[in-house]
């Protein structure tokens, strides 16, 4: 979140940021409150020093044996004045704060300007499969037995999937592969499910996405939309060496998201869940190196899709696309032959000190600077469009879906999935 005297010093650079992201927030709103704020500062201070003097001239006149009543009235209104002017203030702090949340993240220059449209394929891997008679996944999984859609709306509505038997196990082996491939380069850990709001909010999801969170009633907990926020909170607050630099991080976990307001083809079978299962990666660095850091993590997110041998492309989103909180984001893609569509399974971000500056998290640099971190973070990857992906690619005209290789060791070798597999 910004802080005032940065907002008064960039005004021109966040009516710009605005537009491009195109987000409503008060900016006026800050700024007149701002102004108000610093000429009651201005008259307290005033106020203070007349109350000095008065209280001087009291002590004089007393000592001198001269009535003083006039004078502790003049006081006594002094005092009441700068106490309803301090309350005023702090009120006027307030709502200056809610404002200022809402305020998003400027994009970075390198960023195109526009809605999706704008957006830019960067790269491409592999060759789309396209063919006719091509099953989707929802046809796949049920000749498979993978997953059961009407079970999972029976336990919990739309939006939840059951996965059975080897739909299950394969689910669980891509997790582990995926753990096993970012493991040289990151710090694996083991994050709560439920998160307090002051994370979400030091991520920018709050006040944001409220509408999107499940909160847990009657406490102030929310089931995480993302390992995302658990894992850049694990440092909020704290002061890092610059030596402590680059922090890698990663966690699985399950992610939980209303996602209010979805429907349609965009949501079936398994393309957009109320609860999905992800490998999340973060990094936390010096700003000098952040830029260079987002394309590393875009690459080792590739590397899973690369690994897998599914064909991708990355998409450089443009301003009206990117997330409250990022300045630059890459989303990769990949190609669904039974749907006939790109599906997005990744977008690394590079947040630049956005979300550091609401969690406190800061290093010293080598001249002993205090400087905010810049925030990093990607998908490495997400399993539902994952899945969805790998069962139509590799799915057989005489029946069943291959194992890529890489997969095979973490389901005791299997080649393919056929019928009747059972477990």
């Amino acid at each position: 979140m910004y802080e005032l005297k940065f907002v008064r010093e960039h005004e021109a650079e966040l009516r710009q940021a605005l537009a491009e992201k195109n987000e409503s927030a008060d900016l006026d709103g800050i700024l007149a409150r701002d102004r108000q704020r610093r000429g009651m500062l201005v008259e307290v201070e005033a106020l203070k020093g007349e109350r000095n003097r008065t209280s001087q001239e009291i002590g004089r006149r007393k000592a001198a044996g001269e009535d003083v009543s006039s004078s502790v009235a003049e006081m006594r209104a002094l005092g009441e004045r700068i106490q309803a002017l301090d309350e005023r203030v702090r009120a006027i702090d307030t709502e200056m704060q809610g404002l200022l949340a809402w305020l998003p993240n400027r994009p970075h220059a390198s960023v195109p300007v526009g809605d999706a449209t704008a957006n830019q394929v960067v790269r491409t891997w592999g060759e789309p499969r396209r063919e006719a008679g091509l099953l989707d996944h929802l046809e796949l999984g049920a000749q498979l037995g993978l997953l059961d859609m009407a079970a999972g709306a029976e336990l919990s509505g739309s939006g939840f999937a059951a996965f059975t038997g080897v739909g299950a196990r394969l689910e669980r082996a891509l997790i582990n592969f995926m753990l096993d491939h970012h493991a040289a380069g990151y710090r694996e850990m083991r994050v709560p499910y439920a998160t307090r709001g002051a994370a979400l909010f030091g991520c920018g999801q709050l006040p944001k996405l409220a509408e999107d969170m499940y909160a847990l009633a009657g406490e102030d907990l929310y089931l995480i939309p993302t390992a995302e926020v658990p894992l850049t909170n694990f440092l909020r607050g704290a002061t890092l060496r610059e030596a402590d630099l680059p922090v890698r991080l990663m966690a699985y976990s399950p992610c939980f998201r209303r996602e209010a307001g979805a429907h349609g083809k965009q949501t079936h079978g398994l393309i957009r869940l109320h609860q999905f299962d992800k490998v999340e990666l973060v990094k936390l660095v010096r700003p000098e190196t952040s830029y260079d850091e987002l394309e590393g993590l875009t690459r080792d997110a590739e590397g899973v899709l690369q690994a897998l041998g599914l064909p991708y492309r990355v998409v450089l989103l443009a301003s009206g696309d990117l997330s409250f909180a990022s300045a630059k984001c890459y989303d990769l893609e990949l190609w669904a032959p039974g749907e006939e569509r790109w599906l997005e399974v990744s977008s690394c971000s590079n947040f630049e000190d956005f979300q550091a500056r609401r969690i406190g998290l800061r290093y010293r640099d080598a001249g002993g600077r205090l400087r905010y971190v810049h925030t990093l973070n990607g998908s490495g990857v997400a399993l539902p469009r994952l899945t969805v992906a790998l069962l139509e690619h590799y799915q057989r005209a005489g029946g069943g879906v291959a194992v890529p290789e890489i997969l095979r060791p973490y389901l005791r070798g299997l080649e393919v999935l056929l019928p009747g597999q059972g477990a």
